[in-house]
């Protein structure tokens, strides 16, 4: 497919997603803001590429204008959003990306009907965030209709990636985050804490403001929302020590200063992980007469199936199986979209 422009190529995830895209024969358009990354990048592959700021209105329109479907890699997504999103509107050009941060979800929603007007699709959080655990929440919604609580849980051991660490360093003053009674409520980090099964196994795991919060409600109308990550105690303390020093956390110096040590000491997963480790996640849906169902999933490495189900939900917008306006993974397609990926397996828990 030659209609595609991926922006953010060169980062660790965007570069997993153009390395699959040309093992399918696609032969998308490379962009980003750094000249020399996508140039080396697209010179690799042989494919073509443009070079400009996200905030540059003019090139938009001029790498837009040709184009059916816009991936969007480049984080923090709250920063790039706002000028990305609207572009992609008035140049009437579906729009997907990798997003987890809330507020992302939360702005792009926002512009559903402008999105409808213009007769594109918005999906955004087609990678590990959200697709498994939105395809999970409406799963169980299905198996138990009359659902009002759901609680999600994964487990991923691989590490982040530069991209995903700068969007927790962005956010992390923000804390976690739950939905009460259709209501997303901020909480201190590292705030809740259960034990929960993954992979068969009683793990630790924190509440975390994941997608999920946001985007599972548009999925599957379940008013009440919280989603938990497998955390060692001792990480959890210290992210609750450091969820104190919040209000220093964000400013400009720290953030600069936590930048600098994020690109010198994080790289992301190499090969070997990425193809030996897996995703485990757990989710539970009851109701008000004391109804429950559990559910768990076992799908590919993170970052290796973001760089699968990206490219899958890219061709089905292309393909016209989504409506226009703001979607959700699993709205779009269906609680069986994981389930198109080699190697996920889901069971219903007793």
């Amino acid at each position: 497919m030659n209609n595609v422009i991926i922006y953010g190529a060169y980062g660790y995830t965007g570069r997993l997603i153009v390395e699959r895209a040309v093992e399918l024969g696609w032969t998308p358009t490379l962009a980003g803001r750094n000249l020399s990354l996508v140039k080396t990048l697209a010179e690799k592959y042989n494919l073509p590429f443009v070079s400009f700021e996200f905030d540059d209105k003019r090139s938009w329109d001029n790498a837009l204008k040709d184009k059916d479907l816009l991936l969007n890699c480049a984080g923090p997504f709250s920063i790039t959003i706002r000028d990305i999103l609207p572009a992609c509107i008035r140049n009437n050009t579906h729009y997907c990306d990798i997003t987890g941060e809330i507020e992302v979800f939360e702005y792009i929603q926002g512009n559903d009907q402008k999105a409808k007007d213009a007769g594109i699709v918005m999906l955004p959080g087609v990678g590990f965030d959200v697709v498994p655990t939105d395809c999970l929440s409406l799963f169980l919604k299905e198996q138990l209709p009359t659902a009002t609580h759901l609680e999600l849980a994964f487990e991923s051991n691989s590490g982040l990636s530069r991209g995903t660490a700068f969007s927790v360093l962005n956010r992390f003053h923000k804390g976690s985050a739950i939905r009460e009674n259709r209501v997303i409520k901020e909480m201190a980090a590292a705030s809740s804490n259960k034990l929960l099964p993954f992979n068969g196994k009683m793990k630790n795991a924190v509440g975390i403001a994941w997608g999920d919060v946001f985007t599972s409600f548009y999925t599957t109308g379940i008013p009440n929302i919280q989603v938990y990550t497998a955390m060692p105690e001792k990480t959890m303390n210290i992210m609750r020590k450091a969820g104190k020093w919040s209000w220093l956390i964000k400013t400009k110096l720290v953030q600069k200063m936590g930048r600098r040590i994020i690109n010198k000491r994080i790289k992301g997963p190499g090969a070997e992980k990425r193809d030996s480790l897996m995703a485990h996640l757990y989710g539970k849906v009851w109701d008000d007469n004391g109804n429950v169902v559990e559910a768990s999933l076992n799908t590919l490495e993170s970052y290796k199936l973001t760089s699968i189900t990206a490219l899958i939900c890219a061709e089905k917008i292309l393909k016209g199986e989504a409506s226009a306006g703001y979607n959700t993974p699993a709205g779009a397609f269906g609680s069986e979209l994981i389930m198109e990926v080699e190697g996920s397996t889901r069971q219903l828990l007793d």
